[in-house]
């Protein structure tokens, strides 16, 4: 596995130590299906794949990876119940319609799920709207407000009181700033983005 660990993102590398080995698992959101690759080629786990984007669906599928075109807002209800060892969603939450909704679908489908997502709490989004008064844009937010495509800003104490809500277990929990991981506490205003993997049920 060494020689994949350099092209992952920390998260995408904490979520690829954590998969078992020969289990199931969908990636919502897969982008060009970097992480699926590591899982599929390191861990010869069966990944599947849903991605909105025609282009990067069509690099997955270059690549020999089983990735289907759709919108995870609406699509993942076409999944049975537990198809899957695990969920994933990364960079995602802050997408979704209804994040609260898209959680209950990936634990409908996946007996685990890992989520990550950008803190809008971190303290250099703090600051710049304290001292300039407008949306910030950075490494993990790297367009501005009128063309980004999050509509919910979510910070590390929202997921974690939104998780709470819906009776679904916190099972681990990493944060990461300038592609580190991150120890201690205060989390909700030092960590650039967080990942989490979650179990339970919201039914």
């Amino acid at each position: 596995m060494a020689d994949l660990r350099p092209d992952l993102r920390p998260d995408l590398l904490a979520i690829l130590d954590r998969i078992e080995p020969g289990t199931r698992a969908l990636d919502v959101g897969c982008g060009d299906g970097v992480l699926m690759a590591a899982l599929r080629d390191a861990k010869q786990v069966d990944a599947r794949g849903i991605e909105i984007d025609g282009a990067c669906v069509e690099r997955c599928v270059a690549q020999g990876l089983s990735v289907v075109q759709g919108d995870a807002d609406h699509d993942l209800t076409f999944y049975p119940d537990g198809a899957f060892d695990y969920a994933i969603l990364s960079q995602t939450l802050q997408t979704a319609a209804r994040p609260d909704h898209m959680l209950a679908e990936l634990l409908r489908v996946g007996r685990r799920a890992f989520v990550s997502f950008p803190n809008f709490a971190y303290w250099r989004m703090r600051w710049a709207l304290a001292s300039r008064g407008r949306m910030p844009v950075t490494r993990h937010l790297p367009v501005t407000w009128f063309e980004t495509q999050n509509i919910h800003h979510v910070t590390v104490k929202d997921f974690e009181e939104l998780a709470g809500s819906l009776g679904i277990t916190i099972e681990n929990r990493w944060f990461f700033t300038r592609e580190r991981e991150i120890a201690g506490g205060g989390a909700n205003w030092r960590a650039e983005y967080a990942l989490f993997e979650v179990s339970g049920t919201t039914g």
